[in-house]
C-alpha cells in the first residue's frame, strides 16, 4: 500500500465535482523531478489540490525505485480548476490525474514533451506487447493508495488486471472502473479530501473487485477503438464559489 505522505495545505480547497467544480489555492506539480515529466507543459495543466500532487510524486518515486524509468504526467487541472477549452469534461476540481502507461526508459527532450507518443496496450481481442508487470505493478500500487477514489482504465486492462491478481485480498480491482479509452493512460480520482466541505463526491461503486458480471458486460461491448470524442459542452451548473472564482457565468 502507497502511503501519501504530508500535510495537506490549509490553503487548498476542492469545490464541486470532478465535470463542475474548481480548485482554490492549488498546487502546481514541479517540473524539474527526476522521476517523472510532465507532458505539454504549455497548456498549464499540472495543478491540482496537494493530496493528488503527493499522489503523483510517491507513485514516481516508488515506480523510480523499481528500476522502471520515468514517469509520464499528463492533464491534471488548470490552475483554478473549471473547464477546460478541449480535452476534458472532468478534471475540474483539482482531484483527477491522467498518467500514462509508458514509461520512458530516460528523460523525453522538450519536443517530445510537447508531442508525446504514447504506446497502445489495447489491441482487439487483449493486451499488447507493451503491457507487462511494470505497468500492473504501478497501477496496483495506484489502486492501493488509501486517498485514491477509483481509477479509469480500459475493460481490456482492467480483465488483465483481473487474471493477475491472486486469490485473498482483490477488493483493491474493485477501485479499477472500466470506460472506453484509456488504453494508453489511466486516469485517477482522489477521494474529497478533509480540507474541503464543498467538494462533490461520486456514488460509491459495488462492493467487490467488480472482475465477475459487471466486466463481463463491458467486454461484450466494443473496447477498442475507443469511440470518437465529442466537444465538451458544460452543462451542469457550477456552484455559486466557482462562478466567483473563475469570473465565469453561472
Amino acid at each position: 500500500m502507497l502511503a501519501v505522505a504530508g500535510n495537506q495545505s490549509l490553503a487548498a480547497e476542492v469545490i464541486g465535482g470532478p465535470a463542475a467544480g474548481c480548485l482554490r489555492g492549488g498546487q502546481a506539480l514541479a517540473l524539474d523531478s527526476a522521476d517523472y515529466q510532465v507532458l505539454r507543459q504549455s497548456r498549464q495543466r499540472f495543478w491540482g489540490h496537494p493530496a493528488t500532487v503527493r499522489l503523483v510524486q510517491s507513485l514516481a518515486a516508488a515506480n523510480a525505485a523499481d528500476g522502471q524509468g520515468t514517469l509520464l504526467i499528463a492533464d491534471m487541472a488548470q490552475a483554478r480548476g473549471g473547464p477546460m477549452p478541449s480535452g476534458h469534461a472532468s478534471h475540474q476540481n483539482g482531484l483527477d490525474v491522467d498518467i500514462w502507461f509508458r514509461l520512458a526508459a530516460r528523460p523525453l527532450a522538450k519536443a517530445d514533451l510537447d508531442a508525446p507518443r504514447p504506446l497502445p496496450m489495447v489491441r482487439v481481442g487483449g493486451v499488447t506487447e507493451h503491457w507487462s508487470e511494470a505497468q500492473a505493478r504501478l497501477l496496483e500500487r495506484a489502486a492501493r493508495t488509501p486517498e485514491v477514489d477509483r481509477i479509469f482504465v480500459n475493460p481490456v486492462i482492467k480483465q488483465a488486471m483481473c487474471r493477475r491478481a491472486k486469490d485473498g485480498e482483490r477488493d483493491w480491482l474493485g477501485k479499477l472502473r472500466p470506460w472506453w479509452g484509456h488504453d494508453e493512460h489511466f486516469h485517477v480520482r482522489m477521494v474529497c479530501p478533509a480540507d474541503s466541505p464543498d467538494c462533490e463526491g461520486q456514488k460509491p461503486f459495488p462492493e467487490g473487485d467488480g472482475c465477475g458480471a459487471e466486466l463481463d458486460s463491458w467486454m461484450a461491448k466494443p473496447t477498442f477503438p475507443a469511440p470518437p470524442e465529442r466537444p465538451h459542452v458544460q452543462v451542469r451548473p457550477m456552484p455559486e464559489a466557482c462562478v466567483a472564482l473563475l469570473g465565469t457565468k453561472p
